[in-house]
């Protein structure tokens, strides 16, 4: 018997989505799109967003499950909003479950999108047969998951593995999440950009590949930030494999090399040359496809 699951991943920038179909335990991509989010519109026009590109799959296809990506915490009770530090407007105590699951008639799941990102890597994609796997989605924001034997690790409070929000920077830019010197506050798309002095990431790559030195300097300087925070990771957790995705991601070598670089710089407890990072198999639907496989298995 095969079912079809659908997966939208929200994110600050785009809405992501994917479905997917199962047969015998064993998935495949069936489709994905992009559209952009409009964050600027506030929950109620987001959530209109979400629930349009919801319905367009609905008129197209009969999937039993949905599962929802959202770049923040949330109430797993209620599914309403507690943080959401990348999307402006009152988010927090906002209904979102409820109201995407009543608008598509679909029981709907949410999953933080990094743990999104987490699921689909670690059992679909780069991280497949390891054993344990650290993530980090690199974007607007950046989000973080570990997996260990198949199985997400949240940890007690339901938020272990968040991977941005360690402390890097004392007393150092403040945060989305409240608190000041975060990898994210150091590093996300915003961030590079202003460093760079170019308007976007894409243009900064651009740069760096074309020989900018400021464009250059802004890669080295987010890559020594992230190196400390994946040195922390490695230390604490000791991953098979280290998985990259998200947006800033897709420049490929030119940010993994330097990550790499940074992070075996930083490690001094075991051996540099089984520390594996590499990037995300699914791209930019990476958190889609884990938002749809987190409305099936209901992880």
């Amino acid at each position: 018997m095969t079912t079809l699951h659908l997966g939208l991943d929200l994110g600050g920038t785009n809405i992501k989505v994917a479905t997917l179909s199962m047969t015998d335990d064993d998935f495949d991509v069936v489709s994905t799109n992009s559209v952009d989010t409009e964050a600027a519109e506030g929950p109620e026009g987001v959530t209109a967003n979400l629930i349009e590109v919801g319905r367009d799959v609905l008129d197209r296809a009969e999937p039993t499950t949905l599962g929802l990506g959202v770049p923040g915490h949330f109430d797993r009770d209620s599914g309403r909003i507690l943080l959401f530090p990348n999307l402006p407007g009152e988010w927090k105590g906002f209904p979102l479950r409820d109201r995407v699951e009543k608008a598509l008639g679909l029981e709907t799941w949410m999953v933080n999108d990094a743990r999104a990102f987490t699921l689909a890597e670690g059992l679909l994609g780069a991280g497949r047969g390891h054993r344990s796997v650290a993530c980090i989605t690199l974007g607007t924001g950046v989000g973080g998951g570990l997996m260990i034997d198949g199985k997400l690790h949240i940890g007690a409070f339901g938020v272990a593995g968040e991977i941005g929000h360690q402390i890097v920077m004392p007393d150092g830019p403040l945060c989305g999440c409240g608190n000041r010197g975060c990898v994210e506050a150091l590093v996300r798309a915003d961030v590079l950009a202003s460093d760079a002095g170019r308007p976007t990431v894409a243009s900064v790559f651009d740069g760096a590949r074309d020989g900018d030195e400021r464009c250059i300097a802004a890669v080295s300087r987010m890559a020594s930030f992230l190196g400390i925070g994946l040195a922390n990771v490695v230390t604490l957790f000791g991953p098979d494999r280290i998985i990259v995705g998200g947006g800033i991601a897709e420049a490929g070598d030119l940010v993994l090399e330097p990550i790499t670089a940074a992070v075996k710089q930083r490690v001094t407890l075991v051996p540099t040359d089984g520390i594996e990072i590499v990037p995300a198999s699914f791209g930019r639907f990476a958190g889609a496809v884990g938002a749809a496989l987190a409305g099936e298995l209901r992880a």
